[in-house]
């Protein structure tokens, strides 16, 4: 098994996982209030049932997240804390910050207003129903009870909702609109049956057993119930919440932005200086854009070359051919960067290529393995309604989003899971650590000679530009902030002007060639995810820090960094704030 230094480091003795104990406690109180979260992380892959989405159950967690704390604190009044031992002095501070940044967020409000295309409660009820199996009766029979309950899930999250509107805590309506519009999507799947009922239809179909016609039966009813669940959400949104809403902001302001992004990257961040740091990095990104350029097409501008290369570049016709594709890419990469660059064992070597259910968002994502690595990690690709899929951009989204980005580190933590608490190896996942990784990924295969060709590579650079450009939009919309006069070198835009969503999308359609379609969807992510999309880049800043100052400290010890058993010992430290995580890896190799 590849480990880092913790395993040598760890005395033997009683008190050596006092604070990995604790962690793995809160988590498994955690799945008790929301059985998915067994399925997610493998502990219990049928488990029953799904969480409860009343204010009542949010303040039960919040309850537990305190007493975890105080747990915490006893341990440190006894010096149980090992400071000695790594992966015990990471996971004390990892759960300190990880439960201090949710706490604030609930006494905050913000779960009586969850309201986004991703990561709310209309996207974690589906999550829960798609990651349970279904080769056999018994799993089939339990996503029909899950199903089943998706009805009551729906009414009780538009009861909280309606709650958080009597608290005087409104969603933000570009929210509300895209949310509508993902369950109109959901609704219509199965001319009609909705998305839920066709599911349960598809499992019924794949099922390796005979499945006994009163489950039939069962499953017919709970996607019937949860269609009801859906339209009756969809009505509650368009008709009590929308309406009164509908003026209300959709940015956050300075004081809300500030616990959202201490919720994505594990800082209290100074978002003036990141805002500056934005712009000089998309500068000097662009600056490399214009280089790329000339190469795709003599004369061009890299936003030509970029419209270039969507209608006349390599692509890939058919949603199964582009997904075979895809996957060939992630076995070819794990067989390649296996024994030269990383170590990567057997167990994790399998990663799938997979198309995104309708009505998802517009951006690939990845879903990390079961802790006991019997569900992969799978690459998500929505397809938008396409046929045809120009691979530009697709080849270091790929690299991010698979080998080496999210599944070697995620599936690296589940494979470590038996030497680091379940909260390092899963729940106390830090977007700023896990983005930035995938970030270093991409440039790590730039730096490998992964993208030579021009079109690869400038669909590197585009996407380069967009995570800078969040940094820039991310902030400003949310504060309110100026464009500025300098803009070190960038074509001009808007200077003077104050941020907005619609100056937001202009900026960047102008800044990294993607289509509207996608910038349309980014721009309501970043309203509903305050501090989520500048914990890319932000992360990417920490990881190479990092890396250059464990570079430095081995030369000034007369030896060069071997960057294989860096990498390693670095996907071997669990979850790490944005606070930790440079100094953690500066310390590495």
């Amino acid at each position: 098994m590849t480990t880092d230094a913790t395993t040598s480091q760890t005395p033997a003795g009683p008190d050596a996982r006092a604070v990995r104990r604790v962690a793995d406690d809160y988590v498994r109180a955690c799945t008790e209030l929301d059985p998915s979260l067994a399925t997610a992380l493998g502990t219990d892959p049928l488990a029953d049932g799904l969480p409860r989405l009343t204010p009542g159950a949010a303040d039960d967690l919040a309850a537990l997240q305190r007493s975890t704390l105080a747990d915490l604190d006893a341990l440190v009044e006894q010096g149980l804390v090992r400071a000695d031992v790594d992966a015990e002095r990471r996971c004390a501070a990892l759960l300190r910050e990880r439960l201090g940044a949710a706490l604030a967020a609930h006494d905050a409000g913000e779960h009586l207003r969850s309201l986004g295309t991703l990561f709310s409660p209309v996207q974690a009820v589906r999550t829960a129903v798609v990651l349970l199996p279904g080769a056999t009766a018994e799993q089939v029979g339990v996503a029909v009870r899950r199903v089943a309950l998706v009805e009551r899930a729906y009414a009780e999250y538009g009861a909280t909702l309606l709650h958080g509107l009597e608290q005087g805590l409104p969603g933000g309506p570009a929210q509300v609109t895209a949310v509508l519009d993902q369950l109109d999507a959901w609704a219509a799947v199965g001319q009609g049956r909705g998305w839920y009922a066709e599911h349960l239809a598809g499992l019924l179909d794949r099922c390796e057993e005979d499945v006994p016609a009163g489950l039939r039966q069962q499953a017919q009813e709970a996607g019937q119930s949860a269609q009801r669940g859906v339209l009756a959400l969809r009505t509650l949104l368009a008709e009590q919440y929308l309406p009164v809403v509908q003026d209300a902001p959709d940015a956050v302001g300075r004081e809300r932005y500030l616990v959202g992004a201490r919720r994505w990257t594990g800082s209290d961040i100074d978002p003036l200086e990141a805002y500056g740091w934005g712009w000089r990095d998309l500068a000097a990104i662009h600056a490399r854009m214009v280089e790329v350029a000339g190469q795709v097409l003599p004369g061009s501008t890299p936003k030509e070359a970029m419209d270039h290369l969507e209608a006349h570049g390599e692509a890939v016709d058919g949603v199964e051919e582009v997904r075979q594709r895809l996957q060939q890419m992630m076995d070819t990469a794990v067989e390649e960067l296996d024994g030269r660059h990383f170590d990567i064992a057997e167990p994790i070597r399998r990663v799938e290529a997979m198309i995104a259910p309708p009505g998802s968002a517009a951006a690939p994502y990845y879903s990390r393995p079961s802790l006991d690595l019997v569900r992969p990690g799978r690459t998500w690709l929505p397809t938008l309604g396409r046929e045809r899929f120009p691979m530009w951009d697709l080849v270091s989204t790929w690299y991010h989003e698979g080998v080496p980005g999210h599944h070697l580190q995620l599936a690296q933590w589940a494979y470590l899971s038996g030497e680091l608490s379940m909260f390092q190896t899963s729940t106390g996942s830090v977007s700023a650590a896990t983005e930035g990784w995938a970030l270093y990924a991409e440039r790590l295969m730039d730096e490998l000679g992964y993208l030579t060709d021009p079109g690869h590579l400038m669909g590197y650079l585009s996407a380069q530009a967009l995570r800078a450009a969040r940094v820039v939009v991310d902030i400003g919309m949310h504060l309110g902030l100026t464009v500025p006069d300098d803009q070190h070198g960038l074509p001009v835009f808007a200077p003077g002007q104050r941020w907005t969503p619609e100056l937001a999308g202009r900026f960047l359609g102008e800044r990294t060639g993607m289509t509207q379609a996608f910038i349309d969807s980014e721009v309501v992510r970043y309203l509903g995810m305050p501090g989520q999309a500048i914990s890319y880049k932000l992360g990417e800043r920490a990881w190479l820090a990092g890396r250059e100052a464990a570079r430095a400290r081995a030369a000034s010890e007369g030896r060069e960094l071997d960057l294989r058993a860096w990498h390693m010992a670095a996907l071997g430290t669990g979850a790490l704030g944005l606070d930790d995580l440079a100094r953690e890896l500066a310390a590495l190799g």
